[in-house]
């Protein structure tokens, strides 16, 4: 079995944030001392990925950190001031600190009729396999884009693309439905949690699937540029597979504290 290290900070750096905004007095939040080592601890891990190259493991366990702050109640306006920030940066980054393969990405993302058999190859094919599907689906095992190989990586990261292919739009909601119960559970366990650290960490490991899932998706159907990330649970591999098993069964530990209390309190 091969592992990838990087895979496992995801819910790593979920649980380090919970613990640390359990232990910050609520009225600290609203203080920098809040948000410096966060931030520091975020960096290491999330610049050494993205140094691989690796932008899309790099962005997931971001994106799980920034929702811990978020939810632990740090102000709106250092959200919206990042945000400014990163807008004005992003066109110097996109010069600067992409690699040639990644600005071809953002590039296909704007313009995927522009090379249909070259960069924008994988995109093009995602979107005739998905259309192709129409209402019903061709049937299992009976995709011609993804069984031809005509649509690459059709195990992994357009998965979605194989399922929509071959089950149609019926398919394709009914997964969507799925994954929508998933996270509406995780959110409620969040909801319904102890204590302030065990609604961190529920809420943040539900985010974290949320990312998976939303950028895939997104991905496959051409609102977003490619990058590495798979649909948790239908993609092959073993990795990342291992990640969103940590993350439900985090739940599941959380959901079970939240039971043991109610019955002590009983």
């Amino acid at each position: 079995m091969q592992l990838q290290p990087s895979e496992l900070m995801k819910p790593a750096i979920v649980l380090a944030y919970a613990r640390f905004y359990d232990t910050l007095p609520p009225a600290m939040t609203q203080n920098w001392r809040a948000l410096m080592p966060a931030l520091g601890l975020l960096a290491v891990p999330a610049l050494l990925v993205m140094l691989q190259p690796d932008l899309g493991t790099g962005l997931a366990i971001s994106f799980g950190a920034v929702a811990v702050m978020f939810l632990a109640g740090l102000p709106l306006k250092w959200f919206l001031s990042a945000g400014a920030a990163a807008i004005v940066a992003a066109p110097i980054a996109f010069f600067t600190l992409l690699h040639d393969y990644q600005r071809k990405r953002v590039l296909v993302f704007m313009d995927p009729e522009g090379d249909p058999l070259g960069s924008g190859y994988h995109i093009a094919q995602s979107k005739i396999a998905i259309g192709s599907g129409g209402l019903f689906g061709k049937g299992f095992g009976n995709g011609s884009q993804s069984h031809l190989e005509y649509l690459p990586e059709a195990h992994t990261d357009f998965v979605f693309a194989t399922m929509g292919e071959e089950w149609g739009l019926l398919g394709a909601l009914f997964v969507l439905f799925v994954f929508m119960l998933i996270l509406r559970w995780g959110w409620r366990v969040a909801q319904n949690a102890p204590d302030r650290f065990s609604r961190l960490l529920a809420a943040g490991m539900t985010c974290t699937v949320f990312f998976y899932v939303a950028i895939n998706l997104l991905m496959v159907v051409g609102l977003a540029p490619v990058v590495g990330i798979p649909l948790p649970f239908m993609s092959h591999g073993g990795s990342s597979m291992m990640t969103n098993m940590i993350c439900l069964g985090t739940i599941m530990a959380v959901d079970r504290w939240s039971r043991r209390s109610s019955s002590i309190a009983g």
